[in-house]
């Protein structure tokens, strides 16, 4: 049977396109699991600093500030860099954690080269919800990898993301690297 020929039964249209599912994009689309207020106790964020590394998906930890994989990344090796401290505002950081999350910033994106070979990188912090922040009330810098040529069909017209690995393999694969950078 072709797309074309393959009976509805009242779940839709026939129009000859394919699906990618992707169910566990709805619990982030419905807000599941995100900040509840501006406590630390209700701070995803803050969780995951007291769990195992591999189930957190921390990939390193450093004095001030903890790197760990985007739970619902744009590229693979999608990392975020935090302090330890639940603080919002990138203006109340203070100097030791402002210096560690740059250092942290140069290693991510030498062992996210040195794993992926990543052409370039989008670097950026969202401060405050109406910026994008989904979890507005702990800082969190995002290291998106990029290659050229990866805007394919897939986010421009599919409004959808591939990614080729899990994000357990991918975490055990830069903690590895970041520990021999």
């Amino acid at each position: 049977m072709t797309p074309e020929t393959v009976p509805q039964d009242g779940v839709g249209v026939p129009d000859a396109l394919q699906r990618l599912w992707t169910p566990h994009r709805m619990s982030y689309i419905q807000d599941q699991g995100r900040s509840e207020g501006d406590e630390p106790e209700g701070c995803p964020f803050c969780r995951l600093i007291a769990m195992d590394d591999d189930k957190a998906l921390i990939v390193a930890r450093g004095e001030q500030v903890f790197a760990v994989l985007n739970l619902y990344p744009y590229n693979p090796g999608h990392l975020m860099l935090l302090p330890y401290r639940h603080v919002a505002d990138y203006t109340d950081l203070t100097d030791e954690e402002t210096i560690e999350i740059a250092h942290f910033t140069q290693r991510a994106m030498t062992v996210v080269r040195s794993v992926s070979g990543a052409h370039g990188f989008n670097i950026g912090m969202n401060q405050g919800v109406v910026a994008g922040a989904g979890i507005a009330a702990h800082l969190h810098q995002h290291v998106v990898p990029r290659w050229g040529g990866d805007a394919n069909f897939m986010p421009v017209i599919g409004h959808t993301k591939v990614l080729p690995q899990l994000l357990g393999e991918t975490r055990a694969l830069l903690a590895a690297a970041w520990r021999e950078a």
